[in-house]
C-alpha cells in the first residue's frame, strides 16, 4: 500500500475541495450534456447486461447521485460513496425525492477509505473517472476484490491516455503543452472551479495490471472515440448531424482493437476471481 505522505493527503484534500465547489450546479452543463449522458448509458447498459435487477451494487465516486438513481429505478440497491461531502449530500437529496429512496444508502467515503466498508456485492462500478484521482491504485483494486463476491462483476468508466480529438483541437490552437496533458506520467494537476483536481491518465491494459492479480479482465471499448469530448458540447450542437453520424462510428468501432485503447474515456469490465 502507497504510504499516505503528506503532500498525498494534500492531494487528496485539493481534489476534494475541488469537487465540493461545483456540487451545487454540477449536473447544470453536465447534466444536460448529450455527450457525458452518452456514456453514462455505456455503463448502465453494461451493469443491466451482466447483473439482474435485485443485485447490490458498490457506486465508487457517485458524484450527485445519477447512476445510483438510475439503477435503483431499474431494481438495484446502492451504497453509493464519495470523497466530496457535497457530493453526498446532493445524492442524499436526489435519493429522497424518487420513489426509490430506499434502495440508494449514500456515505461520506473515498475510494482510498474502502476498508472502512463491510459486506459483499455483486458489482461495483465507478462512472466517468473517478478512479483516476486514486493515489493508490494497486490497493483501491485490493479493497473491490475484497467487496465483491466469487465471480462478481467491476466496472469502469476511466479517462483515457489518448484522446484524438483533445489532441487535435488543442494543437490547431497552438497550445501543445495542454494538447499532450494526458501522456504525463503520475499524478497531474488539473484546474477546475479555481481549484486542483489530482488526476492519473492510463491506457486500459495499463490501467488493468493494477487489478490483474485480484480481476480477470472481461473486455473494454472506447468511450468517445470520434465523438468530442464533454467539453466541446457547444461544437456537438453546431454540428449534431455530423456528431450523432460519429456517434454510430463509436458504438460500431469503439471495441475494435488498437482503436478500443484510445478515446476520452474507456469502460473496462472485469471478473472478480475466486478468494
Amino acid at each position: 500500500m502507497l504510504e499516505r505522505t503528506p503532500a498525498i493527503e494534500s492531494q487528496l484534500l485539493d481534489t476534494r475541495r475541488a469537487f465540493d465547489s461545483v456540487a451545487v450546479d454540477y449536473d447544470g452543463p453536465r447534466g444536460n450534456n448529450v455527450l457525458i449522458q452518452r456514456m453514462r448509458r455505456a455503463m448502465w447498459e453494461a451493469v443491466r447486461d451482466e447483473l439482474p435487477p435485485g443485485s447490490r451494487l458498490l457506486d465508487l465516486g457517485c458524484g450527485t447521485g445519477i447512476d445510483a438513481a438510475e439503477f435503483a429505478r431499474c431494481g438495484y440497491r446502492v451504497t453509493a460513496t464519495d470523497w466530496s461531502p457535497r457530493m453526498v449530500e446532493r445524492t442524499r437529496e436526489l435519493a429522497s425525492l424518487a420513489a426509490t429512496h430506499a434502495r440508494i444508502d449514500a456515505r461520506h467515503i473515498g475510494i482510498h477509505q474502502l476498508d472502512r466498508i463491510e459486506g459483499e456485492f455483486d458489482g461495483i462500478y465507478s462512472d466517468l473517472g473517478p478512479l483516476n484521482c486514486v493515489p493508490d491504485l494497486e490497493a483501491a483494486a485490493a479493497e473491490c476484490a475484497r467487496l465483491l463476491r466469487p465471480g462478481g462483476k467491476l466496472f469502469c468508466s476511466v479517462i483515457g491516455r489518448i484522446c484524438p480529438w483533445e489532441i487535435g483541437h488543442y494543437a490547431l490552437r497552438g497550445r501543445f503543452r495542454r494538447a499532450w496533458v494526458r501522456a504525463a506520467r503520475g499524478m497531474t494537476p488539473v484546474g477546475m472551479n479555481r481549484h486542483t483536481i489530482w488526476t492519473r491518465y492510463y491506457l486500459p491494459r495499463e490501467f488493468y495490471r493494477t487489478f490483474a492479480e485480484h480481476f480477470s479482465l472481461c473486455g473494454y471499448r472506447a468511450l468517445g472515440l470520434f465523438m468530442p469530448p464533454p467539453y466541446l458540447v457547444d461544437y456537438y450542437r453546431r454540428h449534431q448531424r455530423w456528431c450523432d453520424w460519429l456517434g454510430r462510428l463509436d458504438d460500431r468501432l469503439g471495441a475494435v482493437p488498437l482503436l478500443r485503447g484510445m478515446g476520452d474515456h474507456f469502460l473496462i469490465v472485469m471478473n472478480a476471481r475466486s478468494r
